[in-house]
Parts: structure tokens; sequence; C-alpha cells
């Protein structure tokens, strides 16, 4: 049996993070100084689409392109922006969000519902640009 389960860390990262509904994160979308962040799989963003001007990073490099001792950094998390994260549910953007708080990123934040719950309230996405090859 785990000690910890999802539910779990799921409901230790809302305890300690700030969560948005998706109207709120929307009024962010004009800001300069906001930079949307999706964590889902590519297939999930080509499938779908995602917010508008959201930088992609998936979930499993999060952490290494935050890290600026990483190879794998990414110039945009040294940007002093602040970081709206999400997902498909909320979940894998409220632990992520809670991780890199911890490791120093801020300020950051994450959609509550994730990318489901912005299209259910209506909220505008774009497509992906075709891949060409």
């Amino acid at each position: 049996m785990l000690k910890v389960t999802h539910k779990d860390l799921i409901e230790r990262a809302e305890a300690e993070i700030d969560t948005l509904t998706p109207e709120q994160a929307h009024a962010l979308l004009a800001d300069d100084s906001v930079q949307f962040v999706d964590i889902r799989d590519i297939r999930e963003l080509q499938r779908e689409g995602k917010v508008p001007g959201a930088f992609h990073a998936p979930r499993g490099m999060l952490e290494f392109w935050v890290d600026p001792t990483s190879p794998y950094y990414k110039e945009v998390f040294g940007s002093g922006k602040r970081f709206v994260f999400y997902c498909q549910s909320g979940w894998r953007s409220a632990v992520s969000t809670h991780t890199l708080q911890t490791m120093g990123l801020e300020p950051v934040c994450h959609i509550g519902g994730g990318f489901r719950a912005w299209v259910e309230a209506g909220l505008p996405t774009e497509a992906l640009p075709e891949r060409k090859g």
C-alpha cells in the first residue's frame, strides 16, 4: 500500500499554491508579465489545441527546464514573469506548480480544473501549427 496517494499529493499541493479559476486566468491572458505554460503531452496539444500564447513544457522535463543549472534549462523560465501552469484537469499542474514553487520559481500558480475547465468556460484556444515534415 502506498504511503501517499495521488490524491494526497494533489491536496497537499493545492493547500500551498495559488489556484486560479479559468476566468481569473483569462483576465491575465493579455498581460505581458504573465506566461501561460501548458504541461500536457504534445499529443494532447495537437488533438485539442492550447491556451493562446502558451509555452509548451512537457511535464516530464519541467523541473529540468526550470533549473538554470540543468543542461536542459529554457530561458523562458528566467524571464521573471508570473507563470500560470495548466494540464488537462488540474492535477498534474497542481503538483508541478507546488514542486516548482518549492524549487524557488516565483510567482507561480495554476488553473483549477485545467484546460478542460478553460474550454468548458468557452474561453479561447488556438491550434498548434501544422508540422512540416
